[in-house]
């Protein structure tokens, strides 16, 4: 079965439009990772000030390439131009793993 990582992220309510832009505008480059099933970003409705970033994977080593190559350099680059980096939205993170042991989808 699949694996499930979820990076919690504490975003301050002035940086949420800056969080959601930037994911926004990301340029899908997850979704052509080998492995690679489910991405989704959860907004915070009520009681807190943290970000969801769900994404679901096929297995833990397709998630580690990922972390490893193509999102690691994206995350060490400098800029648009080549300039420093921008200050990130969020002032947290902290990511949950899980293994997908039952899922069900809607009846047809």
């Amino acid at each position: 079965m699949s694996i499930v990582k979820i990076n919690v992220l504490t975003v301050a309510a002035e940086q949420r439009e800056v969080l959601e832009q930037r994911f926004a505008s990301r340029a899908g480059a997850v979704e052509g990772s080998d492995g690679f099933e489910w991405f989704e970003l959860l907004r915070p409705v009520e009681g807190t000030d943290q970000y969801l970033v769900y994404t679901r994977w096929r297995s833990e080593e397709d998630f580690q390439a990922w972390m490893n190559g193509s999102m690691k350099a994206a995350h060490q680059g400098g800029g648009e131009g080549g300039g420093e980096r921008p200050k990130p939205a969020a002032s947290g993170s902290t990511l949950w793993s899980f293994e997908v042991v039952q899922q069900a989808s809607p009846k047809s």
